[in-house]
């Protein structure tokens, strides 16, 4: 489907998009995949990676300027969505900065892939709109619903939307992982609280769900990868197992396990060898042969929480991935 296509991937200069571009070029040679983001410093440090590589294109943008969205997806197929305000601490403090960016741009994405006939879009969610408890969460909820709805007015042009939600991306910038191996030397980790869980996903799983629901989607849904968990003190012994750990309490805004999907969210779930989907409530779309493809649905008390996840990752398998990966935790 993305061989010989043309892409834009909003926020590209970020984590997602230093793996989604080199693996997308190699796996499906596109056409022509364009970098669209604001950061002019991050689009010229990520340009040297690339060379002279005639299909990969950066663009100057904001996703809250829908003028400047729709000159970036003239002739665009396919669009990932992965631009956000997404810091929680920084969402609290900043709110109207988070909505301008997390809701409004949503919308301008929105309206400018169905005026420019983009074929399908995906869109980054995360865990934290799941029951949320912090801006951020909120604005993504708001985010996630926009993205569904817009399948029921996309009209002739016949744009179709899905989301991907996962947790904790493993070793991406601004995570703990690199966090705590910053100053690990130290000898003391801050440990918010010692119950806390988080689910773990690698940056190339992140890029294979997105992958995955460009091939599969209909229209509306939410998928959700099959991950695992680890608590907060394990990844502590992991990066930095002779350090002591101090509490230092929950931070604004905070939740004490991640969560995908909610109770609430159960009547409209389904499940796969590998992931979740979070079909439509509206139009019955919950309903429809294809959106289900072959999924079994999930128990009306259905919660998916990194508190009572099936999987967990032990401190040897996470110390195992930091071994081959030293080269680029916190780096991209």
């Amino acid at each position: 489907m993305l061989s010989n296509a043309s892409i834009l991937i909003t926020g590209g200069t970020g984590s997602f998009g230093h793996t989604f571009v080199p693996l997308t070029l190699a796996k499906y040679n596109p056409r022509r995949l364009v970098i669209f983001s604001r950061d002019e410093m991050k689009q010229w440090e990520m340009a040297k990676l690339y060379g002279n590589d005639s299909r990969v294109r950066f663009f100057i943008g904001d996703v809250r300027d829908k003028d400047r969205l729709s000159r970036a997806l003239h002739d665009i197929d396919y669009v990932v969505h992965a631009a956000a305000t997404k810091i929680v601490p920084t969402a609290e403090y900043n709110p109207f900065e988070c909505v301008k960016t997390n809701i409004n741009g949503a919308m301008n994405l929105i309206d400018a892939c169905i005026d420019q006939g983009v074929k399908r879009v995906v869109a980054l969610s995360t865990d934290k709109a799941s029951s949320p408890a912090n801006l951020y969460g909120a604005t993504k909820l708001a985010s996630d619903k926009l993205f569904v709805a817009g399948n029921s007015y996309s009209g002739k042009s016949s744009t179709q939307f899905s989301v991907v939600r996962y947790g904790n991306v493993m070793g991406s910038r601004g995570s703990v992982i690199p966090f705590f191996m910053s100053i690990a030397d130290k000898g003391t980790l801050p440990i918010t609280d010692t119950r806390m869980t988080r689910f773990m996903i690698t940056l190339e799983q992140g890029v294979e769900l997105v992958w995955h629901a460009f091939e599969d989607m209909v229209g509306g849904e939410i998928y959700v990868k099959k991950i695992p968990s680890m608590n907060i003190l394990d990844i502590a012994k992991a990066v930095a197992p002779q350090a002591q750990h101090e509490i230092v309490g929950i931070r604004p805004g905070e939740k004490l396990h991640e969560q995908m999907i909610g109770e609430e969210d159960a009547l409209y779930t389904y499940e796969y060898p590998e992931h979740f989907k979070i079909l439509p409530a509206i139009h019955q779309w919950s309903e429809d042969p294809k959106r289900i493809n072959n999924g079994v649905k999930v128990s009306p008390d259905f919660t998916y929480s990194s508190s009572n996840n099936k999987e967990w990752m032990t401190v040897q398998q996470l110390q195992a991935w930091l071994s081959n990966n030293l080269n680029t935790i916190g780096k991209i």
